[in-house]
């Protein structure tokens, strides 16, 4: 289990866009960020498979094209990924290196800026729209965006939103449980 000073910690040995000491599991699902983009977004989704369940292979099985078509009919040939995936009990993974850009946010607009994959980084916390994210998914979050904000300092307090916001009437997630000023707390030092 991760904690928020374990992930801090980890800051200095970002290179190449992989988070030293986090379980990576690369995404085929990823590309080139334009030329000159700076990655100045944090977009929390979040995500479980099937719906409501947690801890089970598919997450990562959805992210690297390896899903059961037949399970997860609606989902078959899709091609997603994030940057990062963090389980219930704190667990993070990383899926793409953070310089490149995953495939999390589809149609999106952030102030009238289309194309949020371009310059954002997509954390998934393992959830649904319909109950709490856990105490450690907070503490985790807030380590890693913290990590996040030393490589990418334009991920600042009001470029952190959720999925819902990026792409409003078509994403709800991270859901309105999630708890904004929490974060903020915990990014703060006043949670």
């Amino acid at each position: 289990m991760w904690g928020v000073l374990q992930v801090t910690m980890q800051v200095q040995t970002l290179l190449e866009g992989w988070l030293d000491g986090v379980q990576r599991v690369p995404s085929p699902n990823q590309d080139e960020r334009p030329a000159g983009v700076v990655v100045d977004l944090l977009v929390v989704h979040g995500i479980s498979l099937p719906e409501g369940h947690y801890g089970t292979a598919q997450i990562h099985q959805l992210f690297t094209n390896t899903l059961d078509g037949d399970a997860f009919a609606q989902l078959a040939g899709m091609r997603v990924s994030a940057h990062f995936l963090i389980g219930r009990r704190g667990a993070l993974t990383q899926y793409v290196p953070v310089h490149r850009r995953a495939w999390h946010a589809g149609e999106s607009c952030f102030e009238g800026r289309r194309r949020c994959n371009d310059y954002s980084v997509g954390v998934e916390l393992e959830g649904t729209d319909r109950e709490a994210y856990t105490d450690v998914q907070y503490e985790v979050l807030a380590g890693l965006t913290r990590a996040l904000v030393r490589c990418c300092p334009g991920i600042v307090p009001g470029r952190m939103v959720g999925h819902c916001d990026i792409a409003p009437g078509r994403k709800t997630d991270p859901g309105p449980f999630f708890e904004w000023s929490r974060l903020q707390g915990l990014l703060t030092g006043h949670a």
